[in-house]
């Protein structure tokens, strides 16, 4: 559930292209349906955010031939070969994240199923990755729990704003104007 705030959702996955491939926006689709319903059976509806990493940009051609009698006197080959809209696919790279889920850590192990469940859904070959990260936050979770406890971190909606040495006074807290830039 996306609305469910930073520190909701500690634990989170990701499913990982492990090729350089063209994944079709019916495959993301399929995917994100087979996991969304493993999770709701097993986890509940309002126990996970699942996020899709990537968005179905490219447009997919093709020149149609025809394979009737007389087709030749109507197509011109490869004259003007610019085709009609097929469909629509990410172009994915090696290391790529295609989903991620984040959740409580009693449902870490559904989310893993899920993500397994929705890899079948595309070509080519995929990993699950454990993230050491706070949910989809840039902090690892020793050092986000750390910085959350010095108030250097505020959270964001689904992520979470660090607290720099930077900016206007006026903006600080009441007895916070002045932070120590070294970490304790």
């Amino acid at each position: 559930m996306k609305r469910k705030g930073v520190d909701e959702f500690p634990f989170c996955v990701h499913l990982v292209s492990w090729e350089k491939e063209n994944v079709s926006s019916e495959a993301l689709e399929a995917a994100r349906i087979a996991c969304n319903k493993y999770m709701v059976k097993s986890a509940g509806k309002d126990a996970f955010h699942l996020r899709i990493r990537v968005h179905p940009f490219h447009v997919l051609r093709i020149n149609k031939m025809l394979s009737c009698a007389g087709a030749d006197r109507l197509q011109t080959g490869m004259r003007g070969a610019f085709g009609k809209a097929l469909g629509t696919c990410a172009r994915v790279a090696i290391g790529q994240v295609l989903l991620s889920v984040r959740c409580k850590d009693n449902h870490g192990v559904h989310a893993q199923e899920a993500l397994r469940r929705a890899k079948f859904k595309f070509p080519g070959r995929q990993k699950i990755i454990v993230s050491r990260k706070w949910g989809f936050t840039k902090f690892n979770r020793a050092e986000y729990t750390k910085l959350r406890a010095m108030k250097r971190i505020v959270p964001d909606g689904v992520n979470a704003k660090f607290l720099s040495n930077h900016g206007p006074l006026a903006n600080r807290q009441p007895g916070s104007a002045f932070i120590s830039a070294t970490s304790e």
